[in-house]
């Protein structure tokens, strides 16, 4: 028979880092009171419960509405590295948000995260770069970055990060250098092509296709396009384009691809050896490879030596005519249409 004594232990599974929430509408404006609590622990429960609640895009509206960004900003400079950690990460929910990006724009966010970019914890700078990885994928977010000088910083941090954080700052890099041109003169004058060639040879996968990807957005503009020539860049790429990642290849491809618009990036290319393997990629169903690989033979058809080679190749082309995606039936028949042109 059940009695009418109540326990004095808590129920179970009750997390104890984390604060209890005010039931309705006063459950953010409590939060944000705790966040600048001079109590270690209370702060650290008001992230915790903020880190669960901003899943919610309405939730995320309202902790913006009642200041706790302001709030935020401040914990970025907090003494203790939790508190440091776990805001960041708070900052980077807030980023799957299309209010959260704004006002991490609005309130300049990015530029107290820029002081972070030292920071020794490697959590709170992962989180820090997993920011600004969400924000370079938006035009503003790059302005943003390129304002505060942020390109040339991340450049020089390539080079220096973990290998889980190297990915992320490269794959920041070639958002920035992809959306803003201004990034990519800003990269360039930093040696941005020095530094992404490094790690075209890098053990890890991920890193090399971060790598070319970024190589890639850096060799459209036409300083790129020299510099990917004065770096000796093209026979590396070329031994990529053999790499056993599909995207390693479409990378590879497309920089030699966008270099071979310049005479030295096309003769280069040929010394490297690079028709033979655009020719085994273009039998490949994935479409980028095939498509960037009809590119990049359709420019190097345009020297006399590497077009009389091609014309051997016609009928290969030629199956790709048929092909089920539009973008390799076109990049198909202009490379036809180049390899037989005749004076």
């Amino acid at each position: 028979m059940a009695g009418s004594r109540i326990s004095e232990q808590l129920p179970p599974l009750i997390d104890r880092n984390q604060s209890p929430l005010a039931f309705g509408q006063r459950a953010l404006p409590r939060l944000a009171a705790e966040l600048q609590n001079p109590e270690l622990t209370v702060r650290q429960g008001a992230l915790a419960a903020l880190r669960d609640l901003i899943h919610d895009p309405e939730r995320a509206y309202e902790t913006i509405y009642h200041g706790c960004l302001e709030r935020l900003k401040v914990l970025l400079k907090d003494e203790d590295s939790s508190i440091r950690t776990a805001t960041t990460e708070v900052l980077y929910l807030l980023t799957a948000h299309s209010v959260g990006r704004e006002a991490i724009l609005r309130e300049d966010v990015v530029g107290c995260l820029s002081e972070l970019l030292d920071e020794p914890v490697d959590a709170c700078r992962r989180n820090t770069h997993l920011v600004l990885k969400m924000m370079s994928g938006f035009p503003a977010g790059v302005a943003c970055m390129v304002s505060l000088g942020l390109v040339p910083r991340l450049v020089m941090k390539v080079a220096a990060e973990t290998e889980d954080i190297r990915e992320l700052v490269l794959s920041t890099l070639g958002s920035c250098m992809r959306v803003d041109t201004q990034a990519a003169q800003a990269a360039l004058a930093s040696d941005v092509v020095t530094v992404l060639r490094e790690q075209l040879t890098h053990s890890s996968t991920n890193i090399r296709r971060e790598a070319t990807a970024a190589m890639i957005a850096i060799s459209v503009p036409p300083q790129g396009k020299v510099k990917v020539c004065e770096e000796e860049v093209l026979p590396v790429l070329v031994q990529l384009l053999s790499d056993e990642d599909l995207e390693i290849k479409a990378n590879a491809a497309g920089t030699i691809m966008n270099t071979a618009v310049i005479t030295k990036g096309k003769f280069q290319s040929l010394q490297a050896g690079a028709l033979a393997p655009l020719l085994h990629l273009v039998e490949c169903e994935h479409r980028a490879v095939c498509a960037n690989a009809l590119r990049a033979l359709t420019c190097l058809a345009e020297v006399p030596r590497a077009r009389e080679q091609l014309l051997q190749h016609l009928p290969l082309l030629q199956t790709r005519l048929n092909h089920p995606e539009p973008i390799i039936q076109r990049a198909s028949a202009t490379a036809i249409q180049v390899i037989s042109w005749t004076p």
